[in-house]
Parts: C-alpha cells; sequence; structure tokens
C-alpha cells in the first residue's frame, strides 16, 4: 500500500486478482441467502432460533443479523469496501462459533464439531483473505482507487 494516501487509500487499494470475484461471490452469496432466510424461514433460522441459542432480545438479534448478512453480503459481492464489508461478517461468524458451534463440539464431539463448523470455517478463511488482499481486479474498491490515483 502507498504511503500518504491516507485510511479511505488503505480500505479502498487493492491487488489487480482477478480470482478474488469468486471468493466474495460465494461469499457474498452465501450471506445474502442466509440472511434472507432469517427473514422467510422464521420459525428454523428466526427468532426461534435466536431463542434456542440463549439470546435475549431474539426478535432483534434475528432482524440485526439478517440486516447485515444481506447489507454486507451485497458490498463484498460488489467488492465496494470489501475490507470493511469482511469485519461484521466476521464479528456475526465468532458469534455464531461460540453460541452454536462450540457447544456441540463440547456436548456431541470432534467429529460432528467438524461436519457442522465446516461452512462456517470456510467463510471465516474467505473473509480473512478479503480483509488481507481487498476486492481484486473487479471490484468497485479497484475502481476507486485508480481514480484516486489519477487525481493525484
Amino acid at each position: 500500500m502507498k504511503k500518504g494516501y491516507g485510511l479511505i487509500w488503505n480500505i479502498l487499494h487493492t491487488g489487480n486478482d482477478s480470482k478474488m470475484i469468486f471468493a466474495r461471490i460465494i461469499t457474498g452469496l452465501i450471506f445474502i441467502s442466509e440472511g434472507i432466510q432469517k427473514f422467510m424461514i422464521v420459525s428454523m433460522l428466526g427468532p426461534a432460533y435466536f431463542k434456542e441459542l440463549g439470546f435475549g432480545h431474539p426478535e432483534f438479534w434475528s432482524k440485526f443479523t439478517g440486516s447485515f448478512e444481506i447489507t454486507f453480503g451485497l458490498l463484498i459481492c460488489i467488492g465496494f469496501l470489501t475490507r470493511v464489508a469482511s469485519i461484521p461478517l466476521l464479528i456475526i461468524l465468532t458469534a455464531a462459533f461460540f453460541k452454536a458451534n462450540l457447544p456441540v463440539l463440547l456436548d456431541r464431539g470432534f467429529i460432528t464439531f467438524a461436519h457442522e463448523f465446516r461452512v462456517d470455517f470456510a467463510l471465516v478463511m474467505l473473509l480473512i483473505m478479503m480483509v488481507i488482499h481487498g476486492g481484486g481486479k473487479w471490484s468497485v474498491d479497484l475502481k476507486i482507487s485508480e481514480k484516486k490515483l489519477e487525481t493525484h
């Protein structure tokens, strides 16, 4: 990252890697889908699920989490503020780990845990990659950072 361009540059600057679009689309669509399901399949993934996990105010947390997953999933899909959008999703996955996955590990063992945690683990790795590398070649981040370079 270039020195002297400031915080916005550091957030938006990304490499020209064309393969990042696959990671972004996979990750973004999974989160968008999960967020929509929190509103559409209320009996399974809505407030009842959050209540089962022990969250106080499950209605709020269901809508809050679903909204975040949709919003930041969309940002990741288009590659806008990719690094920033990855962080709230990492926080959601961290909360899911402690509230949903860790009890499985403790109660039902490693094999069951490994099976149930596989998608979350893959998403964590993809999000970490996006925090490190940014949105890649076909991202809004790259377009904005290139324009910023042209004006300097």
